[in-house]
C-alpha cells in the first residue's frame, strides 16, 4: 500500500506507538497517509481509537510476519484538536470504592498481572462487549499508562455510560498485589 510517510514504532509498547504517531502526523500535510509499523498488538485498537478521537481517517491495518502496518490519513488541521476524558481517578481511590475495574489492556498483558476482581475487555473488543457492562455501576477504566484507558473511557461515554473514570497513572504505578492467569 502506498503511503506518503513511514514511522517505525517496532519494539515499542503503549503509549509510545501513539506518542510517535501524533508527532509524525503533525509533520505531514492534510490528506497524506502515514504508515506506522508496530509490533505492539494493542496498537491496532489504540491507533484506530486515537485517530477517531482527533478526526483522522484510520484506513486499516495489515499484518505481515508479526509486524502491524497501520495506515492513517491526516484530516484538516482544524479538526485535529485532541480531547481527553475529563473524569479521572487515581489508583488509591479505586481500591476504596465499589465500582468495576475494567482492564482494557491486551489479553496477554492482563494474564501476566492484573488487579484482583478486575474485568478484562481489551479495547479492541470493547464495542462488541458493551452488553457485559452495567451503565448504573461506576467503571474505573485502566491500562498500562492511562492513554489506552482514556480512549476506552471516551468510547464508553459515547455509548451512554456516565459513571466512567479513567484511572491515572495506570498499571505501571500499581504497587499492590497482582493476580496471574497463566
Amino acid at each position: 500500500m502506498k503511503a506518503d510517510a513511514q514511522l517505525d514504532a517496532k519494539g515499542l509498547s503503549c503509549p509510545m506507538p501513539i506518542v510517535k504517531t501524533k508527532k509524525a502526523m503533525a509533520d505531514i500535510a492534510d490528506g497524506q497517509v502515514l504508515e506506522v509499523c508496530a509490533t505492539d498488538r494493542g496498537s491496532k485498537a489504540d491507533i484506530a481509537a486515537w485517530a477517531e478521537t482527533v478526526g483522522h481517517q484510520y484506513i486499516g491495518t495489515l499484518e505481515t510476519d508479526g509486524v502491524l502496518k497501520h495506515y492513517i490519513r491526516k484530516c484538516a488541521s482544524e479538526l485535529t484538536e485532541e480531547m481527553t476524558f475529563e473524569q479521572t481517578i487515581d489508583l488509591e481511590q479505586i481500591t476504596q470504592r465499589k465500582g468495576l475495574i475494567l482492564d482494557v489492556r491486551e489479553e496477554a498483558e492482563f494474564a501476566f498481572g492484573h488487579i484482583a476482581k478486575a474485568k478484562s475487555i481489551p479495547i479492541g473488543e470493547l464495542e462488541a462487549r458493551l452488553s457485559e457492562l452495567d451503565k448504573e455501576q461506576e467503571i474505573y477504566v485502566i491500562c498500562r499508562t492511562g492513554v489506552r484507558s482514556d480512549l476506552a473511557a471516551q468510547r464508553l461515554a459515547a455509548h451512554g455510560f456516565t459513571k466512567v473514570f479513567n484511572v491515572l497513572p495506570g498499571m505501571t504505578s500499581w504497587t499492590g498485589d497482582l493476580l496471574k492467569n497463566i
